[in-house]
């Protein structure tokens, strides 16, 4: 009698469990649909045409009035707390709406670091009258926030950083420079990470901030890529003042705060519309393109090369869903979302690359102000940055073989040593 209860008892909480993910799944499918239709009615004036011609800082002041009206739509940091500007959803509401928003061209890049990783650490570290103060800003597109983490001699290794930061009564004064840091030369303000006393081990020496991008000592030099493109750059720290009120986080604890930095965000949205041209746009341009005279679709070379796209596709799509999955059930996704942009980034490389080989000798010209979103010669000229930013691929293999295979860590030789002992 008492199994044959348990038996029933489990029977319905399982069935209440199947109905809450059935009208869970009925929710934001009818808030991805409201989405579709919100975005389809205003997008279009805010992309492309819309944004053909224009200055840096033209395009910049589109962006801000795409955020703004994001925000006045409810769809401005759409899982961030109402108290402080957000519109209080739910994660898979945000990325629902990110994904959806990917499909169109719109002025949002200026805004990814402000929103993706400063900002969300304030919310966690800030004091309530921090939080009051930058968050709604920033959401709104009205100030722009940078991340200076990366140093010409500390790139991958976080813990490396040389930047230095002396303390002297209720400020600190920092010397040094960081290197790739994107839109410093937008930015209002920067979340920075410096070295506070180098006789400690480097994961303990290190004490976290934010600056005021105004503030003086503090020189911003762009840098020139592959491209053209000028959205990074180095930035020179000499003898800038910075209150101890801007410190987030203990002193010494820079590189935990860091990390928290950098895994903040539960999931982000590597979907294939913000990192190059399709498949199906290398499908057409294949059926287009002459390999000794005849289509370049019936080439055996040409169409194993798809195949092997279209089975990395499909692997890509199966661990989104397994993620999307577990964020709707209150769950973390796993590791393995590092997959993701390791195989994204390989695979935009290699499918530019073809279809610049497929071109011929045309395969080299690429217009001046060419969308990476969709045309394959700047595609290529930027996906060496994709595959350093956010992680080199050597970082990512190393978190899937240590995280995911379970494989030994690396040896560490610096581990417990002085950071002033160790070569530079």
């Amino acid at each position: 009698m008492t199994q044959q209860i348990l038996i029933t008892l489990c029977k319905k909480e399982s069935e209440g469990e199947s109905e809450m993910t059935r009208n869970s799944m009925d929710d934001n499918k009818l808030y991805r649909e409201q989405a579709q239709h919100w975005l389809a009615e205003y997008a279009s004036a805010f992309s492309g045409s819309a944004r053909q011609g224009l200055s840096l800082q033209d395009d910049v002041e589109l962006g801000r009035a795409w955020m703004r009206l994001k925000d006045d739509a409810g769809y401005g940091a759409i899982s961030w707390p109402q108290a402080y500007g957000g519109a209080g959803g739910t994660e898979i509401q945000k990325i629902i709406f990110a994904e959806e928003e990917l499909r169109y061209n719109l002025p949002t890049d200026y805004f990814a670091v402000s929103l993706g990783m400063p900002v969300p650490v304030i919310l966690r570290y800030g004091t309530e009258g921090q939080k009051q103060r930058y968050v709604a800003p920033a959401i709104r597109g009205e100030e722009i926030w940078c991340q200076l983490f990366s140093e010409p001699s500390a790139g991958s290794d976080l813990a490396a950083l040389r930047l230095r930061a002396r303390r002297e009564g209720d400020n600190w004064i920092l010397n040094g420079q960081k290197v790739w840091t994107t839109w410093a030369q937008l930015s209002d303000f920067g979340v920075v990470v410096a070295r506070h006393d180098p006789s400690l081990p480097k994961h303990r020496g290190l004490t976290y901030f934010f600056v005021d991008m105004n503030t003086p000592g503090i020189e911003v030099r762009i840098i020139k890529k592959l491209d053209g493109a000028r959205d990074f750059n180095e930035v020179f720290f000499n003898d800038v003042k910075v209150p101890d009120t801007q410190r987030l986080g203990d002193v010494g604890a820079g590189f935990a705060v860091a990390l928290d930095t950098l895994m903040i965000e539960r999931y982000a949205v590597t979907d294939e519309a913000g990192w190059g041209p399709k498949l199906v746009d290398f499908i057409a341009f294949a059926k287009q393109a002459r390999v000794k005279g005849r289509p370049a679709m019936e080439d055996e070379r040409v169409r194993a090369e798809i195949a092997s796209f279209y089975v990395e596709e499909v692997g890509l799509a199966s661990i989104h869903a397994r993620a999307l999955t577990a964020i709707q059930t209150g769950r973390e996704p796993g590791p393995e979302g590092s997959i993701r942009k390791l195989v994204v980034a390989n695979k935009r490389q290699r499918m530019a690359a073809l279809a610049m080989d497929l071109a011929g000798p045309c395969g080299i010209l690429c217009e001046p102000g060419a969308s990476t979103r969709t045309e394959f010669q700047a595609s290529w000229l930027d996906s060496p940055c994709l595959r350093i930013a956010g992680g080199t691929d050597e970082i990512l293999r190393n978190t899937l073989a240590e995280r995911v295979l379970g494989l030994p860590k690396d040896h560490r030789p610096d581990k417990g040593r002085p950071f002033s002992e160790l070569k530079a």
